[in-house]
């Protein structure tokens, strides 16, 4: 099955069309600039490339010029729109109305519009990115497929917060999660790997500018770092993850800060950037820290301190542990990173060949990190979320989800 899978941001459309029975990307790109001017950078698997400054002004227009795109002579890889037998679409927040991937009908959308409060700046963006694809393309389904959905899966005791319950009933405040899409796929293929889900106990950590940990038990999700928003768990590019909740209402007062200024600093001044004081991009902290700044060098140990505790404590919760799985940018490509998180780690029986794990950067395979004589197996697994949303799509399409 042919399956176009999109990820709509307020201005912006990412788009790769997958043959579902090869996991074959036949070809990818991005309309940037929706309702401005309108630019769309298309590329293909032979690294022919066409890149076009085009009026786009919406997202059904947009969804228009990628098919044409699609469909050109040239430049693209199917011949006729009818070929695309399904959509799916990217959700960052489904709030608690979805466990799982479903149909964009009327029903569906409505549902949706609940999820705005969750995820503000995305849920709208998604919305007209749908709206516009039916509308682009009528007939042909739509699926939406969410990143909160994995962690549906968590016990009561996992996902409640200590307020009182009437409140956390009335607002639906409880953890969501996120990057579940990501988590979701490196899990499965880790347990390939152990060739079984059964009686499986995986932390998968999903580590980049957003960054979280999952606990992975029997192949579905008992708990997850990231809260009720992302801005919750690790620290990251400039998010401040976790602080005590006291520093919000104590930052307000000394420097004056609206809430809404406040929410603006701890996830866009905070984490990698507000730390190290040099960037949110890990790499130009790993090349500060060579040469000898010090906040650099407290800011790589202390995310790769918190990502061992969350292992820890996801060992805890599972009662063991089988396998570590490192993803997404930082975790694929950051081997100071993996070295310093599994270091001193004897506990539990972790072990990690260095000079392999040094080697493991900007590469598309699976790589064992591990040694032979590991009691937990430590794996580099590329994330592919837009894959498993092709996936999913093709599954309920086809009525087998």
């Amino acid at each position: 099955m042919k399956v176009l899978v999109v990820n709509a941001g307020s201005s912006s459309l990412k788009y790769q069309l997958f043959d579902t029975s090869t996991s074959e990307v036949l070809a990818k790109g991005i309309c940037e600039r929706i309702g401005i001017d309108g630019v769309i950078d298309h590329k293909l698997p032979s690294g022919k490339r066409y890149k076009e400054e085009i009026p786009m002004p919406d997202h059904a227009v947009a969804t228009e010029i990628v098919i044409r795109c699609l469909t050109d002579k040239e430049h693209g890889c199917i011949s006729d729109m009818r070929e695309i037998e399904a959509v799916g679409h990217r959700i960052v927040h489904g709030g608690t109305y979805f466990s799982e991937s479903v149909i964009a009908n009327e029903e569906s959308l409505e549902k949706l519009r609940n999820c705005i409060e969750f995820a503000p700046l995305h849920t709208p963006a998604h919305i007209m990115g749908i709206e516009g694809c039916m509308k682009a393309m009528p007939g042909v389904p739509q699926v939406l497929v969410f990143d909160t959905a994995f962690h549906q899966t968590m016990p009561d005791y996992a996902y409640t917060y200590a307020l009182p319950y009437e409140m956390c009933e009335k607002y639906n405040i409880r953890r969501f999660g996120a990057h579940g899409t990501s988590h979701r796929f490196v899990a499965g293929e880790m347990c390939r790997i152990l060739g079984r889900t059964e009686n499986t106990k995986i932390v998968t950590c999903h580590i980049g500018n957003g960054s979280s940990i999952s606990a992975v038990k029997d192949g579905k999700c008992i708990d997850t770092s990231m809260g009720m928003t992302p801005l919750a768990g690790l620290m990251m590019g400039t998010r401040c993850g976790d602080i005590d909740p006291a520093i919000v209402t104590y930052v307000m007062n000394k420097t004056g800060k609206t809430p809404d200024e406040m929410s603006e600093f701890m996830n866009k001044e905070c984490g990698f950037l507000g730390l190290s004081g040099i960037s949110s991009d890990s790499r130009d902290i790993e090349a500060a820290i060579l040469k000898g700044d010090q906040r650099a060098f407290l800011t790589a140990n202390t995310l790769a301190y918190q990502v061992k505790k969350y292992i820890g404590a996801y060992a805890a919760a599972m009662d063991g542990l089988d396998a570590i799985v490192f993803t997404a940018g930082m975790g694929e490509n950051n081997p100071e990173l993996r070295e310093r998180v599994c270091r001193d780690m004897h506990y539990l029986g972790i072990e990690i060949d260095k000079e392999r794990n040094a080697k493991a950067t900007h590469q598309p395979n699976i790589v064992e990190l591990s040694t032979p004589t590991s009691k937990v197996k430590v794996y580099l697994i590329p994330t592919n979320e837009e894959l498993m949303i092709a996936k999913d799509t093709e599954a309920l399409v086809r009525g087998t989800l």
